[in-house]
């Protein structure tokens, strides 16, 4: 950082709370390029790679050779995060707690823009693509075309959407923690359905793309209206001042004149 000032100029100003939410869009942007890249490219591997078949075969192998009882019960717990029904439920939740924590008519129609586009957008893909899928367990056929996952994907996109929204006015500290544990949770989900045998690797990183991908179109399109992640320094002071009563605010500016 030494040898580099204009490094270190850098990260001092993306900390700043003045500056976190054009840093959040722009990582938003990138998420929803690399995204639609990635699951562009996945799209063209499925129909023709065999080292790409190959793969998906032998992780999802692993994963029923390597199955136990309380593990498949544990995974499908873990899979359930990114089911519809319950991905709603949080959302609602969400949407009540932080309209009253910081009111904005945004914040509820962004939740559900993210989680409505995703559903669609990912039904419409697996339609064109009609993937099948694994047959290591006999409920996966029944489960519709596989690429790209949709568990994957609305977790991926929810779980950060929400951790933006619960973002708001937090400190850097807390905020890394939410956008640690929104990609844990879109992990978890996606590996579940690996490990559970109703998904190939491949779908599950595809749907995790989209749902990045999608999640940073959304949040470009409505995190100017709402987004406000931390308070300038200025502000903080003029709230600090305003709750200092008046005559001791007078008492310290004529001390500050005297001395």
């Amino acid at each position: 950082m030494e040898h580099h000032p204009w490094l270190l100029r850098l990260v001092r100003d993306r900390m700043n709370p003045a500056t976190a939410t054009g840093l959040a869009l722009t990582l938003a942007l990138g998420l929803a390029i690399v995204g639609g890249v990635l699951i562009g490219l996945l799209a063209y591997l499925v129909r023709g790679s065999g080292t790409l078949v190959r793969v998906d075969f032998s992780v999802g192998q692993w994963g029923v050779d390597n199955a136990t009882n309380w593990s498949t019960d544990a995974l499908r717990l873990v899979t359930q995060l990114g089911n519809t029904y319950v991905v709603l439920v949080v959302l609602v939740v969400i949407a009540v707690v932080e309209y009253a924590r910081v009111p904005n008519r945004w914040v509820p129609l962004f939740l559900v823009t993210v989680v409505a586009g995703d559903v669609l957008l990912v039904n419409a893909i697996k339609g064109l693509l009609h993937r099948v899928r694994p047959t290591f367990d006999p409920i996966a056929a029944s489960l519709g075309p596989s690429f790209p996952s949709g568990h994957s994907a609305l977790a991926a996109a929810f779980y950060a959407a929400a951790a933006l929204v619960l973002a708001r006015r937090r400190s850097p500290r807390t905020r890394a923690l939410l956008a640690g544990g929104a990609v844990a949770i879109a992990v978890a989900v996606a590996c579940s359905r690996v490990l559970l045998g109703v998904h190939w690797l491949s779908d599950v990183i595809a749907g995790l793309a989209f749902g990045w991908a999608w999640f940073g179109i959304a949040a470009i399109a409505f995190g100017g209206r709402f987004l406000v992640l931390g308070a300038p320094v200025e502000q903080a002071a003029d709230v600090a001042d305003a709750r200092v009563p008046a005559h001791e605010r007078s008492a310290s500016a004529t001390a500050g004149q005297t001395s």
